[in-house]
């Protein structure tokens, strides 16, 4: 955890506040003394200094949440995703286009030494193999321009799994870009996580492989875990972390990497 000062005063806005590793991550923030401003479809249930209701797939709804907000902040942490269990569509805008939109439009809102931190996923392991679809995806111009390219492109396989592929290379790819203007941009790339949707993620990628991986660990990692990552990325801890894409899942996507586990079919 960065130094229990450090967040204290310090501006945040917080995307899927309402529950899971975006609910840990308010927590956490408020109880280091941030002044948090959420976006979520849902209300939070914790004390947040300011809400604003936001359907993330869709573009004039993100517009209209960010006029809502005020002008300068510190921090913008992307939480907020759906599961593959949702239309492929929907996964797409909430996952990948959304995290984009959000985070160049706060290019101009978060002051000096600003931190982006975008919570991807362990199951966008596949991304070097699709890379030049990747670049060809983040190569459009504006939200609209890229669910174009979606339907006119849709990919083989769980759409959960491109989305975060892509929100992990766009992470990579950004991090000079951010540096040039005096901000950072990071991912934390979870495994499997203990939070409300658990149900949906082992139904589209298969019950079997994710308690594999509980066994193999002894558990999964709860919301908690991943929101230290997280505030250790968005700190000044961090400061010479960029363009990063950290994975925090017990050690198994090492093991995968390396050829020691055989990668799970998701």
């Amino acid at each position: 955890m960065p130094d229990p000062d450090h967040f204290r005063g310090r501006r945040v806005v917080v995307t899927g506040a309402a529950s899971g590793i975006g609910h840990a991550v308010t927590a956490r923030l408020l109880d280091l003394g941030a002044v948090v401003h959420t976006l979520d479809r849902n209300e939070p249930t914790l004390p947040v200094d300011r809400h604003v209701p936001v359907d993330l797939a869709d573009r004039a709804s993100i517009d209209a949440a960010l006029a809502a907000l005020d002008d300068r902040y510190d921090v913008l942490l992307n939480v907020a995703g759906v599961p593959g269990t949702a239309p492929s569509d929907v996964v797409m805008r909430v996952n990948t286009f959304a995290v984009r939109h959000l985070s160049e439009a706060f290019l101009d809102r978060l002051d000096e030494g600003g931190s982006v931190v975008v919570v991807s996923s362990t199951a966008g392991f596949g991304w070097p193999e699709r890379l030049d679809t990747i670049k060809e995806l983040l190569a459009t111009d504006t939200y609209e321009d890229a669910a174009a390219w979606w339907s006119r492109n849709p990919q083989e396989g769980n759409a959960y799994n491109f989305s975060k592929e892509a929100s992990t290379v766009y992470v990579m790819t950004m991090g000079l870009a951010f540096r040039e203007l005096g901000l950072r941009i990071n991912a934390v790339l979870p495994g499997p996580v203990e939070t409300p949707i658990l149900a949906d993620f082992e139904e589209s990628m298969g019950k079997d492989i994710l308690d594999g991986v509980r066994e193999l660990l002894g558990g999964h990692a709860t919301a908690e875990d991943i929101a230290d990552a997280v505030l250790f990325l968005a700190s000044d801890d961090a400061r010479w972390v960029n363009g990063h894409a950290l994975i925090v899942d017990g050690g198994v996507s090492g093991s995968v990497l390396t050829g020691l586990v055989p990668a799970p079919e998701i």
